[in-house]
């Protein structure tokens, strides 16, 4: 079982928190629930965001033994999330105790992450591709904001070998797991924009920072040493090479056909 819905926007989660709390903490308790009463589930990886850390704006990347929290509705009702993920691991699906439940339940944090048939509000590819689709400028409202940006296979490649590793030694890899970029892909808003017009070929940046907007976090790296030793995981992709996919998939997905293009870019990431 792979449970990736969620209510995942932080400016919204300010005009529907209790939605945002329902879907993302409650939705989590009832999978975690189904998965408990449905004999058939061995494995569950429980997808929540880099966001779920209590975020002290540090320069050094956060390693997963560190607090969950979260400022905004959004990033709390996630580390609250992964406080239940973590409660019903040990009150029902205990590794010391494997034998009784049959179940190894994990939990998984990405960056942010970027890829396709992305139209998701407030994001800043979709927002990106909109404009230069428009012939406007990209507005940036948060330009020195800084993200570990990956490409959205990146993460799904370690969901699905933690799944693998999990179904084999159920008892080993169930905890959570951070699944973020290489250092070098952590920069800021305003960088991955210019990225973008680069790639496109066209298309001007407007700076909309607003000192009275609506708090979100500035900086938030994730460490991903234990991915890279205990997993064999690490990623493929430059932030370069990542922000050329996203944008050739852009480019063409009018005159082609949607799914050859993924087709397309799944074949080229497993060949980096």
């Amino acid at each position: 079982m792979f449970h990736l819905a969620a209510q995942p926007l932080v400016r919204l989660s300010y005009d529907i928190p209790v939605e945002t709390y329902q879907t993302n903490v409650m939705g989590t308790i009832h999978i975690l629930e189904a998965i408990r009463f449905t004999d058939s589930v061995k494995v569950g990886v429980m997808i929540t965001t880099d966001k779920c850390y209590e975020n002290r704006e540090q320069i050094w990347g956060y390693r997963e033994n560190e607090p969950m929290g979260g400022y905004d509705p959004y990033s709390s009702s996630k580390g609250a999330a992964e406080i239940a993920i973590a409660s019903w691991r040990r009150s029902f699906f205990h590794p010391g105790v494997y034998e009784k439940h049959g179940k190894s339940i994990a939990s998984v944090r990405a960056g942010n992450v970027i890829g396709g048939g992305d139209w998701a509000l407030d994001r800043i590819i979709p927002d990106c591709i909109k404009a230069l689709e428009a012939g406007k400028p990209i507005e940036i409202r948060s330009p020195k904001a800084i993200r570990p940006w990956q490409h959205v296979l990146e993460p799904l490649s370690g969901y699905m070998l933690l799944a693998q590793k999990m179904w084999d030694d159920p008892v080993k890899y169930c905890e959570g797991w951070n699944f973020g970029p290489r250092a070098e892909s952590i920069t800021n808003v305003w960088d991955v924009a210019s990225m973008v017009i680069e790639n496109y070929g066209s298309g001007e940046l407007k700076d909309l920072s607003d000192p009275d907007a609506l708090h979100e976090a500035k900086l938030l790296m994730l460490d991903i040493s234990k991915a890279k030793f205990q997993l064999d995981w690490e990623p493929r992709m430059s932030l370069g090479k990542c922000v050329q996919l996203v944008v050739d998939w852009y480019k063409r997905y009018k005159e082609e056909d949607a799914y050859t293009l993924c087709v397309e870019h799944i074949e080229k990431y497993l060949q980096e």
